[in-house]
């Protein structure tokens, strides 16, 4: 009733004012509704990464995925929308700044589509622009500074996802022109943000030796969380992709969730085979991979194709996890092997599957054809070259835009080695995820930056690691401004241990049970 009664409103408002267009109602709170989920996908981002990595760094990654949605915003506002989507720019390029902040963006019809206005279409943009630069920070992982993160959002905004989106979906785009089916961001938004990742922490660095050995995720928990707030969320970014409730849309989304399901299901059983485990943090990877996939493709294909591209999406993007070893680049999240494998293989899932049938269930792209399915055999090296251009172009942007900021007085992208092994949290964020404790590793041991005189003396205090001496009597020790390695695990001791929180900051109890 509530629905109903706002799409009545909707239309009253929308088709009462003499000379507007008539847009749908429906239509319009549809994608007004598919904008809120794609914006719930930017916390969604920063809870998957915080639980991947390690404690010591697990805020920051927080940090910077929601700091650079504020820069992104800005950044679509004053001339982002602008460059990527101006219909009177005709290099095939970029756009120009016919439409800087927002001039003349209302109720025209919009660039993508007839079935919404303009201002809608560039608020529901903005929100795939957001997600992307949430996406390609993850690239810092546990070395790099915030500040320069936020620098170099603004320019890879400007100089590489505007033009990328401009290539797809501006109609004077020459990817449009050539005839590339992108539906939802393979190219700007995937390949984007999983290359441009990848290119970020090539001129990064690797993390210290010491900080690869062992390293697992420290909250699986958080990671499960993140993966079903993103696919929630990509429920709107695919099936709004359609910009109208129509049948597209519901196609689009019933291919997302089959993808989904069956890229995690594919991924857990390859990790299962290796490990004899069902991985929480592989299914997960699978789930997002295949979404991943279906991002430049559900609104192309049918539900059969949906489930052969999410199991090999599953399977290659899995195997794709290797390639950061091959190329020595410290991937630490696998944002080329998920993202922008993932894109390509969503891309050219296209050439093969797509279909008429589908591309005009919206009522608008009702002469469009697809690939090879409708005979149309061209469409295999147009997705090809549109893959190869968007890749280089990406990497070698990116990579230049990080190493000139790099060179900028006061904007040096990495920490110093001894703030990455502290942690990102305390040197660049001055607060924890887990507010109790900080990270070290293999040692639980007192805080050596505190003032010892601080101390209550007459408390004793514990160091406990794997290959010392272990202890072995009942007893509770209190200490403050403690510090406890991430890998921090009752298992390698001789007796039960539970770590107990006494305040919010750095105390705590550590109880050895007999």
């Amino acid at each position: 009733m509530v629905l109903t009664s706002i799409i009545n409103v909707s239309n009253a408002i929308l088709k009462k004012r003499n000379g507007d267009p008539p847009f749908d109602g429906g239509d319009v709170s549809f994608i007004i509704v598919a904008s809120a989920m794609v914006f719930f996908m930017i916390p969604g981002l920063a809870f998957l990464y915080s639980g991947l990595s390690r404690r010591k760094s697990a805020l920051s990654l927080i940090w910077v995925v929601s700091a650079s949605n504020a820069v992104c915003i800005f950044q679509w506002y004053f001339w982002g929308y602008s460059l990527a989507f101006s219909p009177t720019a005709t290099n095939g390029f970029i756009g120009n700044l016919a439409n800087f902040g927002l001039i003349n963006v209302l109720n025209e019809p919009s660039p993508g589509s007839p079935l919404i206005p303009a201002l809608l279409y560039a608020l529901y943009q903005m929100e795939f622009a957001c997600v992307t630069v949430g996406i390609l920070v993850g690239g810092i992982a546990e070395r790099g500074r915030v500040l320069p993160a936020m620098v170099i959002t603004f320019f890879w905004m400007t100089l590489v996802y505007c033009p990328l989106a401009c290539w797809a979906w501006n109609i004077n785009g020459w990817g449009y022109k050539f005839g590339v089916l992108d539906f939802a961001g393979g190219g700007p938004v995937e390949i984007g943000s999983g290359v441009g990742g990848l290119a970020y922490a090539w001129v990064l660095g690797r993390r210290q030796d010491k900080e690869l050995q062992n390293f697992r995720p420290h909250n699986v928990s958080m990671v499960n969380l993140g993966t079903f707030i993103l696919w929630f969320g990509w429920l709107g970014f695919n099936g709004g992709s359609a910009f109208g409730a129509n049948m597209r849309a519901v196609m689009a989304m019933w291919n997302s969730m089959i993808a989904a399901a069956f890229g995690g299901i594919v991924w857990c059983l390859i990790d299962y085979r290796l490990e004899r485990k069902y991985s929480m943090v592989g299914f997960c990877s699978g789930t997002i991979a295949a979404l991943v996939a279906a991002t430049p493709a559900s609104g192309y294909i049918k539900p059969w194709a949906a489930i052969l591209m999410g199991i090999f999406t599953g399977a290659l993007c899995n195997y794709a996890t290797k390639l950061k070893f091959l190329l020595a680049i410290d991937d630490s999240l696998d944002l080329f092997a998920e993202h922008a494998i993932g894109g390509i293989l969503g891309l050219m899932t296209n050439a093969f599957f797509a279909t008429e049938v589908v591309i005009g269930l919206d009522g608008v792209n009702t002469n469009v054809i697809g690939g090879w399915v409708d005979h149309n055999w061209k469409q295999l090296y147009i997705q090809f070259a549109y893959v190869l251009a968007t890749c280089l172009y990406t990497f070698v942007v990116t990579a230049l835009i990080v190493h000139y900021v790099d060179t900028v007085p006061g904007l040096h992208i990495r920490v110093a080695a001894g703030s990455e092994t502290v942690g990102l949290d305390e040197v660049e964020i001055g607060e924890y995820a887990n507010d109790y404790i900080e990270i070290w590793r293999d040692v639980l041991e007192p805080n050596p930056m505190a003032n010892t005189d601080a101390r209550d003396s007459t408390l004793d205090t514990i160091t406990c690691a794997a290959g010392r001496s272990q202890p072995t009597l009942s007893q509770e020790i209190s200490t403050r401004n403690l510090r406890v390695h991430d890998n921090f695990d009752s298992d390698k001791f001789e007796k039960p241990v539970e770590l107990e929180v006494l305040s919010g900051r750095g105390e705590a109890r550590v109880s050895i049970i007999a």
